[in-house]
């Protein structure tokens, strides 16, 4: 979200813009080529989904309120269903209590209950975004909520509740956070915490940014010039948290952080981490050592695009996409800015941005929320992009002046290539919002992957999955012995000549925690092959299984390999 890109900062701190594109002329376009069949049905109203995100805007440009907001999709009381969390923000300066964050829980068919004050993960907090996982290992799914001020800890106390342990578990950071993500770095066999913050910033701080012939907007954080440092809590094994950010070596280097996704990116057996910043270079945290953490971004070739620019980092799309067993990055930046698309080569990566058919396509709109998922079920991941602006334009969309439609790319199966499904975003109409969060999971277990978008200033969009030729799925629950979901294990997935890498994490996207279950396309294919490594090293096969179905893979069950 750095600045308009004619913007020039004064000394008054005071932004002048130049005159914004066109964005009429493209939605006239899109309604055009509205002929192919749809592939999501937007019915988050009707099926009890009932959210309406507040920024808390009223006269003054507070720059938090463009950020969020954010949500997740998990198993709350371990039912197999994906309930939803969906992060409000609320006045930033107080007025009065505010709304707080809502929980919805599934019946197991797409149809949710909004949970009173839920659960007690309420959170009165200006909320951000949200991270899953099972931090005291006592098999069900906890929850963090990151914030402006203070960001919550909430343990899963199981009856569809919540316990807020903030205070005792030592995770209460007091910065501006965004994304999180729990993952077991020193492989001890609990979850650890990475927290994204984004920069230091005070009401009283604000600055006055202007765009020419439209007024007031919101800035970007170079007006501010004060990024926050990423914090790195380690799990003691007794549900207390250390902050090990400057050991880990954290507070070397830092920007502006939006995104985030872990991964063995080098292969070397320890978890990494890779974070994109707004306005400065992204992080790619190697591991060294236990705990301890390199930048390596530059070196390895995705601090920038391919001509060494900077962007306004902030999604982060990961998944192996060319099948050769390691995970590939999208980092997705502001309109007039190209996505960056890094295949990974474990000692560097490349940027295949152009070569993918996404570059034009998608410069011209604000991405935030991102995800690579088979939509379609037919072994090939799809691309859907989460949109909406940051600042005035000249011409709009429509009364919001920075709702812009979303994206979704269908994978061709031809190479490493994309292509745009119309009318845009997949829906049978053309929906325009300030989307921000894009969560991603089955919420009617009908093996169609669904969509989760979380709207600035809107009301929360359930897209369910209706695409045409959907092929066969299975959905694979990697466990461990009390059944926590298993962060970090790596699941390899045969079927004809396809052998496809899926790692189980929650964390990526935007501000999202999305389904910790593995979902796979199988196409034509009725049974698939699936081996799992788990994140100490194990190999476990079991062996070969049918389509069309969830799968419950617990260590300790199958073959060891």
């Amino acid at each position: 979200m750095v600045e308009l890109r004619a913007a020039l900062l004064c000394a008054s701190s005071v932004v002048a813009c130049a005159p914004a594109g066109d964005g009429a002329r493209v939605l006239e376009e899109s309604n055009e080529a509205a002929g192919e069949a749809s592939w999501f049905e937007e019915r988050a109203v009707q099926r009890g989904l009932v959210f309406q995100h507040d920024s808390g805007h009223e006269t003054r440009f507070l720059y938090p309120e463009i950020i969020g907001g954010g949500g997740a999709l998990f198993d709350l009381e371990g039912d197999g269903d994906l309930d939803a969390y969906l992060v409000q923000s609320g006045s930033i300066v107080p007025r009065e209590e505010g709304p707080g964050n809502r929980l919805f829980v599934n019946d197991g068919k797409g149809r949710f209950t909004d949970v009173v004050g839920a659960g007690g993960a309420s959170d009165k907090g200006y909320g951000m975004g949200a991270a899953v996982g099972d931090f005291d290992g006592d098999g069900d799914v906890d929850l963090y909520v990151t914030n402006l001020a203070e960001n919550a800890l909430f343990e899963n106390a199981g009856g569809g509740r919540f316990e807020d342990v903030t205070q005792e578990s030592g995770t209460g950071e007091k910065l501006w956070s965004t994304s999180a993500a729990f993952f077991d770095p020193d492989r001890d066999g609990d979850l650890d915490l990475f927290v994204v913050n984004y920069l230091f910033w005070s009401v009283g701080g604000e600055r006055v940014c202007y765009v020419q012939a439209l007024g007031e907007t919101y800035c970007g954080p170079r007006a501010y010039d004060h990024p926050s440092p990423d914090t790195l809590y380690r799990n003691r094994g007794d549900a207390t948290f250390e902050n090990v950010s400057a050991a880990a070596g954290l507070l070397r280097t830092f920007g502006n952080g939006l995104g985030v996704a872990c991964s063995d990116f080098d292969m070397d057996g320890r978890p990494d981490v890779f974070v994109a910043n707004d306005g400065n270079l992204d992080q790619l945290w190697i591991q060294k050592e236990e705990l301890v953490f390199e930048d390596r971004a530059v070196a390895f070739g995705c601090g920038a695009d391919m001509d060494g620019r900077i962007k306004a980092g902030m999604g982060v799309g990961i998944c192996d996409l060319d099948d050769d067993g390691d995970e590939d990055l999208m980092v997705v930046n502001l309109d007039d800015e190209p996505d960056s698309l890094f295949l990974n080569r474990r000692t560097h990566f490349v940027d295949r941005t152009a070569a993918a058919g996404i570059k034009g396509a998608t410069r011209s709109f604000t991405r935030f929320g991102v995800g690579f998922c088979d939509l379609d079920n037919d072994g090939v991941v799809d691309l859907y992009l989460a949109n909406g602006r940051v600042a005035l334009r000249a011409e709009s969309w429509g009364d919001d002046p920075l709702a812009e439609p979303n994206l979704l790319f269908r994978g061709t199966g031809e190479g490493l290539f994309f292509e745009e499904v119309l009318p845009r975003g997949g829906t049978r109409e053309l929906l325009i919002a300030t989307s921000r969060a894009a969560v991603f999971g089955d919420v009617e277990g009908d093996g169609g992957l669904d969509i989760l978008v979380v709207n600035k200033d809107g009301p929360a969009h359930l897209f369910l999955n209706r695409s045409p030729r959907r092929g066969a799925w299975m959905r694979l629950r990697a466990v461990d012995g009390v059944g926590a979901d298993a962060i970090g294990a790596v699941l390899t997935v045969r079927f004809g000549d396809r052998t496809l890498t899926r790692a189980v994490r929650s964390a990526y996207s935007y501000l999202a925690a999305s389904d910790l279950a593995v979902h796979i396309g199988l196409g034509a294919a009725r049974e698939a092959e699936v081996v799992v490594r788990w994140p100490d090293g194990l190999n476990e096969s079991f062996g070969v299984l049918s389509a069309n179905r969830d799968w419950n893979l617990r260590r300790g069950t199958g073959e060891p390999r």
